[in-house]
Parts: C-alpha cells; sequence; structure tokens
C-alpha cells in the first residue's frame, strides 16, 4: 500500500539519522517522497522531546502539519516526544493517527499501512536493517556510532527514552561509511550521546580509537568527533587528533558547567581542576585544536557565585565554541525533584550573558586568521550576501560560525580550497587563492 510521503526531521543530527534511516526502509516498501506536505499521503514528523522547549517545537510543527490533513491522510508522529509522551498526547492530539516510539521503527511499515490509530511504544529495542537517504549537504555526513547512555546525569531524560547505551558493530559502522564515501560524502561525522565509551558493552573495552583508525582508511577528507565526554579522553586520543590530518582539529567536549558544586548535583565525572588540566593538556599538544562545548545555566541552586564562575571560564577564551541552554526541568529526572529552582528570567539573563561573553571569545579568536589561509570546505552560496560559504577544520555544520568568501574559479561542493581572510568578525570573510595545498 505505497504512497506518497513527506517527513520532518527535528531535533539533533542523531534524530537526523533515524530519520534517514526510516526514509531508506519506506523506500525499499515503495513509497516515494515529496517535499510539499499537501502533496502527501502520509505525514510524518520525527519529534524531539529533550528538553521542555524542544516538546513545545514538536508540538506546534504537528499542528501545523495537521492542517495539511485530509480525508486521506495520515499523520504519523515518531521519535522522541511520542516515547515519552505519546499515550499522554493521544487522547490530546486526536488530529494525529498513530505514536510511533524509538523501539519500533524496525516494523514502521506495518505500523503506518495499520487501518487502527494508536501509540506504538516498545520498552525493548528491536534491531532492523539501517540504510540511509542523505539529508544532508552532499559534503557531509553524520554517522551514529552508538545510541542510549549510561551516564545518568540527574537533568538528562536520555536514559529513560533511548536506553541503555547499545554500540553498533565496527563492521556495520565501517560497511555504512564505506556506503557514504562511495556516495560522494567528505567529512564523516561521528555522533553518540557519548562517543567515548563506544565499544564498551559489546566488545568489554572501549574501542573508539580503532573505529577511528577503520574510518581513516576509507580516505575521508575529514573525520569529526562529537560529543566526547571529558572523562575518558585520554592522551592517545588527543595525540591522534594532533597528528593525522584526516581528523579535524576539532573536539566537542559537553562540560556542561564549572563550578564543582554544580557539577556534583549533575552527577557529571570530573570537576572543575579536572576540566582545566584537561584542556591545558589539549592545548598544550595542540593549539590549533578547536574546543566546543555546552553548559547548561540555571540549574537549580545555581548560585550567582557558581555562574560567575562559569562566565569567567567562558570570558578566560579557553573554549572556542560553546552553546549554552536554560535548565528544563525534565519529568522523571533526579534534578526536578531538587531544591532550590532557578526562576525563569533569572535563567534567561544569564544565559544571555553567557552566549554574549562567548560571542566576543569568538571574534577575538577569529581577528587571528587576518590575512591567514584556510583550508574551506565550500558548502553552498549564500544569496543575501551574494558570497559562497563553507567550513573550516574548526567548525561543525548548523552549530558553529562559517566563513564567506568570494571566488574567481569554479568551485565544486565538498572540496577544499584556500581561502584568504579579509575580515574577521563573528564569522569570517574572505576570498579563494587557490585550491588546498
Amino acid at each position: 500500500m505505497a504512497g506518497a510521503l513527506s517527513i520532518t526531521s527535528l531535533g539533533c543530527e542523531k534524530n537526523r539519522i533515524d530519520t534517514e534511516n526510516i526514509m531508506h526502509t519506506l523506500s525499499k516498501a515503495g513509497y516515494t517522497f515529496v517535499q510539499n506536505p499537501k502533496d502527501a499521503d502520509y505525514l510524518l514528523i520525527n519529534t524531539c522531546a529533550f528538553i521542555e522547549s524542544a516538546k513545545k517545537e514538536s508540538i506546534n510543527a504537528i499542528l501545523e502539519l495537521a492542517d495539511y490533513k485530509g480525508p486521506n491522510k495520515k499523520l504519523i508522529v515518531l521519535g522522541c516526544l511520542a516515547e515519552r509522551y505519546g499515550r499522554e498526547l493521544a487522547e490530546s492530539m486526536p488530529e494525529v493517527d498513530v505514536f510511533v516510539g524509538v523501539n519500533s521503527y524496525h516494523d514502521i511499515v506495518n505500523i503506518i499501512e495499520s487501518e487502527e490509530s494508536r501509540v506504538v511504544v516498545n520498552s525493548k529495542f528491536t534491531p532492523y536493517e539501517k540504510g540511509r537517504i542523505s539529508t544532508t549537504l552532499q559534503s557531509y555526513a553524520y554517522i551514529k556510532i552508538a545510541e542510549g547512555c549510561d551516564n545518568r546525569c540527574t537533568y538528562c531524560a536520555i536514559p529513560s527514552i533511548r536506553g541503555k547505551y547499545r554500540s553498533e558493530p565496527i563492521e556495520f559502522l565501517v560497511d555504512e561509511a564505506g556506503r557514504l564515501k562511495s556516495q560522494g560524502i567528505s567529512e564523516l561525522i561521528l555522533v553518540a550521546q557519548d562517543i567515548t565509551r563506544y565499544g564498551i558493552d559489546i566488545y568489554g573495552k572501549y574501542k573508539l580509537k580503532e573505529l577511528i583508525r577503520r574510518f581513516i582508511d576509507l580516505k575521508f577528507s575529514k573525520i569529526r568527533l562529537m560529543y566526547a565526554y571529558p572523562d575518558l579522553i585520554d592522551d592517545e586520543l588527543i595525540e591522534m587528533i594532533a597528528t593525522t590530518p584526516q581528523i579535524a582539529k576539532y573536539l566537542d567536549v559537553p562540560l556542561q558547567h564549572i563550578s564543582d558544586r554544580i557539577l556534583k548535583l549533575m552527577n557529571r565525572k570530573t570537576n572543575e581542576q579536572q576540566t582545566r588540566a584537561l584542556i591545558e593538556k589539549i592545548k598544550n599538544r595542540s593549539s590549533e585544536i578547536a574546543i566546543r562545548s555546552t553548559f547548561i545555566v540555571g540549574f537549580p541552586s545555581e548560585t550567582q557565585n557558581d555562574f560567575e564562575l562559569l562566565l569567567n571560564f567562558i570570558n578566560s577564551g579557553i573554549i572556542n565554541y560553546a552553546g549554552f541552554f536554560e535548565y528544563s526541568k525534565e519529568d522523571g529526572t533526579p534534578a526536578a525533584s531538587m531544591q532550590g529552582m532557578i526562576l525563569k528570567t533569572v535563567r534567561h539573563k544569564r544565559c544571555l550573558e553567557l552566549s554574549k561573553a562567548q560571542s566576543a571569545v569568538i571574534v577575538k579568536k577569529h581577528k587571528e586568521y587576518l590575512h591567514q589561509k584556510l583550508k574551506v570546505m565550500y558548502e553552498g552560496i549564500d544569496y543575501k550576501k551574494g558570497m559562497f560559504f563553507g567550513r573550516n577544520d574548526y567548525n561543525a555544520p548548523d552549530i558553529d560560525t562559517l566563513v564567506y568568501f568570494t571566488s574567481t574559479i569554479p568551485l565544486d561542493i565538498g572540496e577544499y580550497y584556500l581561502v584568504e581572510i579579509t575580515q574577521a568578525e563573528f564569522h569570517l570573510y574572505g576570498k579563494v587563492v587557490g585550491l588546498k595545498e
């Protein structure tokens, strides 16, 4: 019973990979995809429910899609929102035909073809054949090396939504990466809730570095590492990043805070001294390695002193890029029952102050690139600016800054070019002066 589908993917890149897997499964079953929901027989939306703002975004997007529903159309809600709140929302959102949780994708074809309106949430993950229909730019693709999380941070609902940490077998990942390489992907970006724990659950030892070596053998132009928890970043991994040309000089390390008291309440495994020592070790080995991080602002009982410790840490310029999130009280998490909830207005003010401080750090660091020639991967055209754009080693897609540039030579998507930086602001600006060296 094939037909036309539209699919919307919200949330993180890990969710995007689920969407690409689902698209592959449905494509094999004979379904076709359309961009405009009004042309679709099935309206699918893969949702996020990590924090309250993501939940609201997902619900608003569902309601917008519901406007396209007709007598012969079905609205199917997938993902974290369905997993976490499907039964509750089924009563308040009758416009949704089916809610499909994250452990039920193996049966997606039968689920959407069923005439029954229902909630499909399984407590146990069932493996299924995973293929990909890429939804990213041709220049890069994400590869999810593990699912779930065992860290049990007190603010996080991921373990209750996605379950325990589950690594994908090395051979499966190498095969998947090989297919992506054959499709012309230049940059492979490793993601998981925590990449540093890769392999411990199925091999009894950490296998991230072995996996990276296997990816290097596939000859990607660049391999980027996202979400490396600080407690398992060792000297060998730092050395690999510093000395391997194929690995981006970039490491995403979720730190969440710098106050020892707050870190302990969060059930994080590091403290301020260990964090500073790790960053110093990375920078001493190679000052070129850019460190990106994320921080939670306004965690329960966060004092002005705790906040100022974090603000001073950011102002020091020790972090190249960072994202800041206001604490979100999530159902079922230990932090939700803690004393000392911070007012929303205070959380918001602190978050803005941190973002402003980090922006100033970025601009200051960018000034160091003036008149330098950087290798930049060309990714597209910004028609409003009338310029090409791309990323260098120190930029991940969507979350970091961009390099805008002009060129007098033809450019190919996914290829690297030498760009001389002529203007350094929050973003970098320059001109192509040749192919990469």
